[in-house]
């Protein structure tokens, strides 16, 4: 007979098990929320790299791992008398419900733009319910990776007219940003310490890179990710060929790896070609 599917409440049951003071893991025992945090994000990030493979197996075994954070910190949670996991489903639940008045309440039928536009008001209004000073800001929470939160940022700016009317004008304004950041270097080659000002007009140059993706409705996250494993696949084979030729890359010079490396880049092409 073939095993009968796992429930909710066993995972419940086994993490309640694995924190049990007198017979549980010691590991998940001393536990807290700060130091199982990282490794929330770090399931999370795997998630996404599952789907941007496709590998439906892996999502599935990453959406567990994912699922059992959720389960870890409720228990903490549970333990410290703050709420349970009952109340994590319940939030979750009303939350849905309330944002989708075209689902579930009177409201007319949305489509997908409409619907992201009224969740966007939605939150607004609850934010605002909660603090009528609250800013346009407010809720894009500092944990997000940089240039997650640049765009969040200025997504929300832009609702209140904050905002470039075209690519062209956010251009304009990396060029100037990347003019203050080679001012600064030059003022550094000659020999002045501009440290703080050559890191703050880096940030404001990434800052308009996120901006320039957001108006070419790219994630620069998953841009970002494509052109490190592209790096790394290109230089992997550069390592390769160098072995080939019975040397390391630590015996080549800079003319020679990029001369291997662009060899690498023809090869890629050509392969695309076919």
């Amino acid at each position: 007979m073939p095993e009968s599917k796992a429930t909710i409440d066993d995972l419940l049951n086994i993490m309640t098990q694995l924190r049990d003071p007198d017979s549980g893991c010691p590991w998940d025992i001393e536990q807290d929320f700060s130091s199982i945090a990282p490794y929330t994000i770090e399931e999370a990030y795997e998630v996404v790299e599952a789907i941007e493979h496709n590998d439906m197996p892996h999502l599935k075994e990453e959406l567990g791992d994912l699922l059992l954070q959720v389960v870890f910190h409720a228990r903490m949670a549970e333990e410290a008398k703050h709420f349970d996991f009952s109340d994590v489903v319940h939030s979750i639940c009303a939350k849905m419900t309330r944002r989708h008045p075209h689902v579930f309440g009177d409201e007319q039928h949305r489509n997908a733009r409409e619907q992201t536009i009224a969740w966007e008001q939605q939150k607004a209004q609850e934010r605002k319910a909660k603090d009528h000073t609250a800013s346009v800001l407010d809720g894009v929470t500092p944990a997000l990776p940089a240039l997650t939160r640049a765009i969040k940022l200025q997504n929300r700016a832009a609702r209140v007219g904050f905002d470039w009317p075209d690519t062209a004008q956010v251009l304009d304004k990396l060029n100037e940003e990347m003019a203050e950041l080679s001012h600064e270097l030059v003022e550094a080659d000659k020999g002045n310490d501009r440290t703080t000002e050559i890191e703050e007009e880096f940030g404001d140059m990434m800052f308009v890179y996120a901006n320039l993706a957001r108006h070419l409705n790219l994630d620069p996250e998953k841009a970002l990710r494509a052109a490190n494993h592209k790096f790394e696949r290109r230089f992997r084979q550069v390592e390769i060929l160098a072995l080939a030729e019975n040397t390391s890359l630590e015996n080549l010079s800079l003319d020679d790896m990029d001369q291997l490396w662009n060899a690498v880049k023809k090869s890629e092409k050509a392969g695309k070609n076919l």
